[in-house]
């Protein structure tokens, strides 16, 4: 089984790790497979303004520069540690309401998919680049400070466009994803490093990215784990 996280965050937005240092610490922790998905925040009312005017966001102008930089620390894991990173997004569609808030990971994402685009764009751009699209934290968390509930609360309208719901989400787990026999995984969330110690994903699966996506996809020899230092 691959130990696996695809939902890290780095200083090229809200993570306070620079990305070179976030692959030591998986790295040196043996996991097999991570994501870099650092937030692309839409930019179409203040709160999304703000998290780009700070560079919380990546963003159009520096998307090339992002993923070539995490193209070259994939070369360095793999070489270092035998680690497959692969590159992503967390596209982050902020609201003052949580009930229109929602957060969509796109893994092995190739080209810039703007926030502010609608849902059903989103989804058939991530669909058009080969990407897997995950709902990133869908129901309430215990501390309420990222709830974002559009989609659970929508789920008739998308779920058939969702590869995958993050049924644990750091220390979170949410039993409705489990209750509705929606294909999932379990991912950290990492800002921190005290992140590391979270909910992970477990894959039975070959290391690389074709088999790690139809994995994901079919959600068959998928499970999760709490890992603890």
């Amino acid at each position: 089984m691959l130990l696996c996280d695809f939902h890290i965050h780095t200083t090229y937005s809200d993570g306070s790790v620079e990305l070179g240092r976030v692959i030591d610490l998986y790295g040196q922790a043996g996991f097999d497979v991570i994501a870099i998905t650092d937030h692309v925040v839409n930019g179409d009312n203040l709160l999304g303004k703000l998290a780009q005017r700070f560079r919380f966001s990546v963003r159009g102008d520096n998307f090339d520069e992002y993923m070539a930089a995490v193209q070259q620390q994939a070369r360095r894991a793999w070489d270092k540690y035998g680690m497959l990173v692969i590159p992503g997004v967390e596209i982050s569609k902020n609201h003052i309401s949580i009930d229109m808030s929602a957060h969509i990971l796109v893994l092995d994402v190739k080209e810039f998919i703007p926030a502010c685009m609608s849902y059903e764009k989103i989804f058939l751009e991530a669909k058009r680049q080969d990407a897997i699209t995950v709902a990133c934290h869908p129901h309430h968390l215990s501390d309420n400070s990222r709830d974002t509930l559009y989609l659970w609360n929508n789920r008739d309208k998308y779920a058939r466009h969702i590869d995958a719901w993050e049924i644990a989400n750091r220390d979170d787990v949410f039993n409705v994803i489990s209750l509705k026999k929606y294909h999932y995984i379990a991912n950290s969330d990492f800002h921190k490093p005290r992140h590391l110690y979270s909910w992970k994903t477990l894959l039975n699966c070959e290391k690389d990215v074709e088999s790690v996506k139809q994995c994901i996809r079919h959600n068959k020899g998928v499970a999760i784990t709490l890992f603890r230092n």
